[in-house]
C-alpha cells in the first residue's frame, strides 16, 4: 500500500462515523497532509452540517501550512450552494495546491464540475486512487443517484430447514416467531438506524404487528413503510401509533395525518414498484430495509430491485411452514454468530 492510498484508508475510516446520520448526503472523510504528516481531518457528521473538507481546514493549527499541503478526500467535493456553501471555495480561498480524490461525484450538481472548477484555478487534481472502495462506501448515495431509487435491503431470518414462518393455523396470535437471538436483534436494530426507512407487507404487518423501531440500539428512527392495498389493516397496530414517521402505500387514499402519510399508487400496474420506489427517491429515502413478508420479499427479487440481502439462519426446525426465499450465491460471505449463521449475499449485477 503506498501513502496515497494510506490517506485515502484515513478518509474512509473517518468517513464510516457518519453511516445513519448524513443521508441523504453521502459519507465523507477529509484528511490534510503536510511534508508526509497529516496535520488536519474531518468528516461529515450531520446532515446539513459542516462537510469533511471544512471540518478538515478548521483542524488545522497553523493555516499557512495550507498553502504547501495536500488535500484527501473520497468523494469529490461540491461546487454548489446546497445547506452548505460550496467546499470548492474553500480549497481555492485557502490556497490548497493539490488535492487527491477517490471518486467523482454522481450528483447532477456536482459530476465533474468540481474536478474542473479546481483545475481551472490552478489546483493540481488526481481521481481515482482507491476507486472502488470509495464506491463502495457510498453505495446507497450512487445507487440512489445513478439508479434513480433507494438502495434495497433484503433481510430475513430463516430455520436450519429453510423456512420464514410457521404454519399460521386459523386463531394463531399475532405475534412475530423468533427464530434468531435476542444479540441477531439486537443487530437489526443497529441495522434500523443506519438505513433510512423499513417496510413490510400487509401479512407481516398482521401477523407480526411490528413496531419496526429502534429500542435496543441507540440512533435514529427509520420511516416506517407499510403495503396495504385496500386498507385492511387496523388502526390498532404499532405500525399506527405515530411514534414515527409512516408511509402507507395503498389504491384508495391520498391523506396526511400528523406522522402518518397514506400514498396512493396502483398495485395492478406493471411497475408499481418502480413507482413507489420513484415516490420514495422523492422523499429522499436513499435506501430501504426490505423485511417481509414472503409476497413483497418475492415481488423484488423476481423484479431484479435488489442490491444486497442479509439473512439469519437460526438452528431451530419448522419441518412445515412458510418457505424462506431463494437467492443466486455468486456474491456472498458468511459469519457465524454464536449458533446462528449471517450471510451476506450481493446482487451480482450491482457494481458497488
Amino acid at each position: 500500500m503506498n501513502q496515497q492510498e494510506i490517506y485515502m484508508h484515513r478518509c474512509l475510516e473517518l468517513a464510516r462515523n457518519g453511516l445513519g446520520r448524513v443521508a441523504p448526503n453521502p459519507m465523507v472523510g477529509c484528511v490534510i497532509v503536510h511534508n508526509n504528516k497529516i496535520i488536519g481531518e474531518g468528516y461529515h457528521k450531520e446532515y446539513g452540517q459542516h462537510h469533511a473538507e471544512v471540518n478538515a481546514v478548521r483542524s488545522v493549527k497553523d493555516h499557512e501550512l495550507l498553502k504547501e499541503a495536500t488535500l484527501y478526500v473520497n468523494l469529490e467535493p461540491c461546487c454548489h450552494f446546497g445547506k452548505t456553501p460550496p467546499c470548492t471555495d474553500l480549497i481555492l480561498h485557502t490556497r490548497i495546491p493539490r488535492v487527491v480524490i477517490g471518486s467523482a461525484d454522481p450528483f447532477d450538481a456536482v459530476a465533474g464540475k468540481g474536478i474542473s472548477k479546481l483545475r481551472n484555478h490552478g489546483v493540481e487534481v488526481q481521481v481515482g486512487i482507491l476507486k472502488n472502495e470509495c464506491l463502495s462506501l457510498n453505495k446507497r448515495f450512487f445507487t440512489f443517484h445513478q439508479k434513480n431509487r433507494p438502495y434495497i435491503i433484503l433481510k430475513w431470518a430463516q430455520t436450519a430447514d429453510a423456512f420464514i414462518d410457521i404454519e399460521r393455523l386459523p386463531g394463531t396470535p399475532a405475534r412475530p416467531t423468533w427464530i434468531t437471538s435476542e444479540k441477531l436483534r439486537m443487530l437489526v436494530h443497529k441495522w434500523r438506524t443506519e438505513e433510512q426507512a423499513i417496510m413490510v407487507g400487509t401479512i407481516t404487518a398482521l401477523k407480526d404487528n411490528p413496531r419496526l423501531n429502534v429500542r435496543d440500539w441507540s440512533g435514529k428512527q427509520p420511516v416506517r413503510i407499510v403495503l396495504d392495498e385496500n386498507l385492511t389493516l387496523s388502526s390498532s397496530l404499532h405500525l399506527f401509533d405515530n411514534s414515527q414517521k409512516t408511509i402507507v402505500f395503498n389504491q384508495l387514499q391520498n391523506k396526511l395525518e400528523e406522522n402518518l402519510h397514506w400514498i396512493k399508487v396502483d398495485f395492478g400496474s406493471n411497475n408499481f414498484l418502480m413507482e413507489m420506489l420513484a415516490i420514495l427517491k422523492s422523499e429522499m429515502i436513499q435506501s430501504v430495509i426490505i423485511e417481509g413478508g414472503q409476497k413483497v420479499l418475492h415481488a423484488f427479487i423476481e423484479n431484479n430491485l435488489w442490491d444486497e440481502a442479509r439473512i439469519f439462519q437460526g438452528n431451530k426446525f419448522f419441518v412445515k411452514g412458510l418457505r424462506a426465499p431463494a437467492l443466486p450465491l455468486e456474491k456472498f460471505s458468511q459469519e457465524r454468530i454464536g449458533n446462528e449463521i449471517l450471510y451476506w449475499i450481493k446482487n451480482p449485477k450491482n457494481p458497488y
